[in-house]
């Protein structure tokens, strides 16, 4: 029997309805969802699935974003199109079962011994012979001949002759039936554990999906499920120390709440970590409370080792910060005079008021761990474009591009958060706690960038002989105040002067104070536009001074720059109670720096820089909960489908006829024919076995 892909033939006045039905069950259009499958599942697998909107805007642009959203490319798996598609895909299949299986089990009983002596000269694989038996030893030498091939024979017996009918091969037919019901069982089970049980729910108890801000326990019933919904997949969220006992499960428009009947708690989070920084094993110590019994179940969840408690399974499928708290020090960059601490909660915020303007903080995420490339000659970095470049992004995060030899390196903790204005503008920020040495020179890297799409522009801080930035921000306030920079001038131009030309000292100063006060942004010119440091006194040069002599003009007033900063920087660390600075190697690179670093401070986007001072990390694991009852029809789907392909694969469907016919007494004529449904190699030499056994040409 050749399975058809016409679908089933109904009586029906209506045309519509005949050919809706034959088109429905028939095998091409079975064919042609499931191929739509495929191509969704595919999408599906090359889109990342349910990611906030703005990252599918800036990986495929406004318009395009905007097009796939609308046919729901996001939630490829959970839209309505897809599930009407696997729903009738099952109705298809279904009915192609249907349609085949009356025909398979016909033919699975049949012998078709009643084939006519005739047809055997049609087949490819025949025969002819005379054996010197009589036809019933033939017959009685022919049932052992077969019985040892595994063939299953029947005879008939007709007016001319004995007609034997026999097969082999007929669990082919069974692996059409098991894979079409694989398919169905898979389906089945994909849609019930996908959304279309909470959907009708939705649709039939009042269920809505809730898109607001208040806690979990606050949420209003009519967007919460019961502890009795026979099919979910969510996300439960738990702090160390802390226990909870409702998922969120994720839907297109917003979220639904599901409780469970039970809850969870951490005890502990541990997590292992590469030398490349990547999480190696992370694994939840929990107790789970059941509601019902009371009974509290201690477990332990890693990846790939579920915990299953009242046909619920826990996997451990995440982890981030569970309200860490911590402790930041706030460096001004303004020139004020003195820094603050400040001290919150990750996920909290707060309010800081500066220069006569409210900043909102928002403490964004602890990291404590930050494994960094450091390897490798670096060339040096003009940073007073804020940001690193080229060398700096060599050295930090996923942008290493550098060739040289890698050498990763654990550079502790960082903290990242937010400033946001009163017209809810915000910046990020990401801030090391402890300082990294990049080209030969200790510095503290703070991070900044205006929105998530780009990457943060780093800035370097100097640090001195205790590893702080204690100098830098006592020089940074200094360089604000008038009469320091004053005092400054007054020791720079008593070293600087000859002794043999006392009377440059008035000159000197003159230019000196000047110099520091465009440095400073205390004197603008005109024309200027940047607030202060290298860029203002850039400015002053190219307005005033004549090209021709720019060079020149520059590398004195660079000179006197350093002086006066030099000077300017011990003042301020008397004031603090630490030694001056030394004329070395080491205080020439580390002023160098500072230079570099005042002028960018001018750019910095915030009064203040909150440095990471101390910290108590809290963890919070993220577990996937799941229902799944389609689970047990996907696994079975998959056996019957790995069985029904192997069999129709690899088991072939053969029929051999053998017609014996007495031709003297003492004498029969035995023709013989097989019917393969493909003809192998196998087939052919198959045959030619069974036909020297038969007609004994072996003899």
């Amino acid at each position: 029997m050749t399975t058809a892909t016409t679908g089933l033939e109904i009586r029906s006045r209506s045309r519509w309805l005949r050919e809706t039905v034959e088109l429905v069950s028939s095998m091409r259009f079975a064919i042609a969802l499931l191929t739509v499958i495929c191509i969704a599942s595919v999408i599906g697998t090359v889109i990342t699935q349910a990611r906030p909107l703005n990252e599918y805007v800036n990986q495929f642009g406004p318009f395009w974003a905007g097009v796939f959203d609308a046919v729901g490319l996001y939630t490829v798996y959970s839209t309505k199109w897809f599930l009407l598609i696997l729903g009738m895909l099952v109705l298809s299949t279904s009915l192609c079962i249907a349609r085949n299986t009356p025909k398979i089990v016909h033919d699975l009983k049949a012998y078709k011994e009643h084939l006519r002596e005739q047809a055997l000269q049609a087949f490819h694989h025949k025969g002819q012979g005379r054996t010197a038996e009589t036809r019933d030893a033939a017959i009685e030498r022919l049932s052992l001949i077969l019985g040892r091939a595994g063939w299953k024979a029947k005879a008939q017996t007709r007016d001319g002759g004995v007609m034997v009918a026999a097969r082999k091969g007929m669990a082919n037919k069974i692996g059409y039936l098991s894979a079409h019901s694989a398919i169905v069982l898979i389906c089945l089970g994909g849609l019930l554990d996908g959304d279309l049980v909470v959907r009708v729910q939705m649709a039939l108890l009042g269920k809505s999906v809730y898109n607001g801000n208040e806690f979990l326990r606050d949420i209003k019933p009519e967007h919460r499920l019961s502890p009795a919904n026979p099919t979910f997949r969510g996300m439960l969220q738990v702090p160390e120390g802390a226990r909870n006992g409702t998922a969120v499960l994720s839907m297109p428009d917003g979220v639904l709440l599901q409780d469970l009947p039970f809850d969870v708690e951490l005890k502990k989070f541990t997590v292992e970590y590469y030398e490349t920084g990547m999480p190696k094993l992370f694994a939840s110590e929990i107790v789970i409370h059941d509601r019902a019994t009371g009974e509290a179940i201690p477990a332990k969840v890693k990846v790939n080792e579920p915990v299953f408690h009242r046909g619920i399974a826990l996997y451990q499928s995440d982890f981030s910060d569970g309200g860490s708290w911590v402790k930041l020090h706030a460096v001004p960059m303004n020139g004020a005079p003195k820094g603050f601490d400040v001290e919150g909660r990750i996920g909290t915020s707060t309010t800081l008021a500066s220069q006569n303007q409210q900043l909102t903080l928002e403490f964004g995420n602890l990291r404590v761990i930050n494994v960094e490339n450091l390897g490798g000659a670096q060339d040096s970095t003009d940073v007073r474009k804020v940001d690193l470049t080229q060398s700096l992004q060599q050295h930090l995060g996923s942008g290493a591009k550098g060739d040289t030899k890698k050498t990763l390196r654990n550079v502790g903790p960082s903290v990242s958060y937010k400033l946001r204005d009163q017209a809810g503008q915000a910046r990020e920020f990401h801030n090391y706690m402890l300082p990294v040495e990049l080209d030969g020179q200790r510095v503290l890297l703070a991070g900044v960038r205006d929105n998530p799409n780009e990457n943060f522009r780093y800035l370097r801080i100097p640090v001195d002989e205790s590893d702080s930035v204690t100098t830098f921000a006592a020089l940074r306030a200094a360089l604000a105040d008038a009469g320091m920079r004053q005092q400054a001038v007054a020791r720079y131009v008593a070293l600087a002067t000859p002794v043999e030309k006392p009377e440059m000292g008035p000159q000197l100063q003159a230019t000196a104070q000047r110099v520091l006060a465009l440095f400073a942004g205390a004197e603008r010119p005109p024309s200027a536009q940047s607030p202060g440091g290298l860029q203002a006194l850039g400015e002053f040069i190219e307005g005033t001074v004549p090209a021709a002599d720019r060079a020149r003009i520059s590398d004195v007033l660079l000179r006197i720059l350093n002086g006066t900063l030099f000077e300017l920087a011990n003042l301020a660390r008397e004031q603090a109670g630490l030694k001056a600075l030394q004329p070395s190697g080491k205080t020439q690179a580390f002023m160098t720096q500072a230079v570099m670093s005042l002028s960018d401070s001018f750019f910095y986007p915030a009064p203040v820089l909150l440095q990471l001072a101390d910290f108590k990390q809290v963890q919070a694991s993220g577990f996937q909960v799941a229902r799944a009852p389609g689970k047990t029809l996907v696994y079975l789907g998959s056996v019957l489908l790995i069985v029904g392909v192997f069999a129709m694969l690899y088991i072939r469907e053969r029929r051999l006829w053998i017609w014996l016919q007495e031709h003297t007494p003492g004498q029969t004529t035995l023709t013989l024919a097989l019917s393969t449904t493909r003809r192998t190699l196998d087939a052919d030499a198959e045959f030619e076995q069974l036909k020297k056994a038969i007609l004994k040409e072996d003899a």
